[in-house]
This record gives structure tokens, sequence and C-alpha cells, in this order.
């Protein structure tokens, strides 16, 4: 009678506790189905997209902006609005120097457990910080550490924004600090064309990633690569434009 017991109640808890079609998160292809998530671009022209979060930073972003520079690569900078506030001069540095500066929260607090109203917040308040610095108005929205459900991304594109996340092989892994020769094996040993490729300009010691930087952008350069943005990446695929159904 207890074993019944038992069998009864772990029925019950997992009839309540399954998550309904309304509820459960969306897999990779369904989200990439909609034109709201992107994680890369199937194309055969030799273009990939460097992306930079959790700056801007004082010292690692010119420094970086500088690298970027020599080799004529554009790139993507996903800032947090409150570091944003800080170094307004380097913002409109990325802007002037043709690259784009998007959306990644304005506090860099993980979304998770955040209502979908706190969400919105984040995003709007980081937006009108990036608008009044640059003139602009960002697209693309960047969660923090990647971590998206279909509220993140619902709140996103509520407000105007198509997510943008990276190449799954193409985690620098520069947050952990690996090495130099770690996080260039980690980007040229699966690089593809249509790549968005993940580095970060501040959150920590981002010494490896300038160091990292030049090798791997003179690699693929004699590969034949060339760096744009996530819009020109976009644009030059034909994915620029969000599918209607």
């Amino acid at each position: 009678m207890r074993t019944l017991l038992m069998y009864i109640v772990c029925i019950f808890l997992l009839s309540i506790l399954q998550p309904t079609e309304s509820n459960a998160a969306k897999g990779r292809k369904e989200f990439e189905q909609t034109g709201n998530v992107i994680w890369d671009i199937p194309t055969r022209k030799k273009i990939v997209a460097i992306t930079f979060d959790d700056g801007p930073h004082a010292v690692y972003t010119p420094e970086i902006l500088s690298i970027l520079e020599e080799y004529n690569a554009k790139a993507t900078f996903f800032v947090v609005g409150s570091r944003a506030e800080n170094y307004k001069s380097i913002v409109r540095r990325e802007v002037g120097a043709g690259h784009e500066v998007e959306n990644h929260t304005f506090t860099h607090h993980s979304l998770s457990g955040m209502s979908s109203k706190e969400v919105q917040e984040e995003i709007q308040k980081a937006h009108q910080t990036i608008t009044s610095i640059t003139n602009q108005r960002p697209t693309f929205f960047r969660p923090v550490g990647g971590l998206y459900n279909d509220a993140v991304v619902d709140a996103a594109v509520d407000e105007g924004y198509r997510v943008v996340l990276w190449s799954w092989h193409q985690d620098s892994k520069d947050w952990q600090q690996p090495g130099v020769d770690k996080i260039v094996k980690n980007v040229l040993s699966g690089v593809r064309p249509g790549d968005v490729v993940l580095f970060h300009d501040a959150g920590g010691n981002r010494t490896q990633t300038i160091k990292a930087l030049p090798i791997i952008l003179s690699h693929l350069q004699k590969q034949g690569y060339k760096f744009v943005t996530v819009s020109q990446l976009l644009q030059q695929t034909g994915h620029d434009k969000i599918p209607s159904f």
C-alpha cells in the first residue's frame, strides 16, 4: 500500500512539474526559424563576425580597437549600459571606427529568475543609454552568459530586438583566461564561413585576449577571411530580414 501511495505521489508531481507546450523553452531550430535568434549564418562567403561582450573598459577596449584598425576588421561590441555611461568617449570611438554597438543589458545581472518586466527594464535602460551616446538605435541583444529562454527572447523581440548569441564552436573561452595559445586554438580549430565569434573586452583581465587577437586575425586574413559586424554578416548573406510566416 505504501509503495502504491508513493507511486501515485510521483505521478502527481510529474504531472504538475512537466513543462507544457506553452511554457517550455523552444529549441535552437525553432528559434532560428523565427529569425529572432541568431547563432551563425550558413554561407560560403569567407566572412566572420567578431563580437566582444561586457565592455567598454578603459584600458582593454582601446587596445582592441587599435588591433582591429590594424587588420581593417569590423566588430560588434555588446556593451553593458552602466559601463557605457562611464566610458562614453570609448563607445563613440567604436562607432566612429565603423564598429557596431549593441545591447548587453544595463547592469550585467543574470536574467534568470527575472520577471518579463524586469528583463524589459534591463533592455530598455541599456537601449536608452546607447542611443543617447551614439545617436544610433541598437537592434541586437545578447543576454548575459548567453542564457536565454522564451521569456527573455519574447522580451527582446517586444523591444524591437533580434537576439544574437554565437556559434556553438566559437566561444573563445577568453573569460576563463586559459592562455593565449588556447584562445587561439579555440577559435582557429573550427572556424567556418558565417561564424559569430565570442570574445570579451571587459569583465576581468583581458590581456590574453589582446595578445591572441592579432594572431587570430592574421591567420584568418591569410586564409581569405574578412571581419564584419553582425549587421554586415546578415546583409551580405541575405538574412537581414526577419522571415514572415
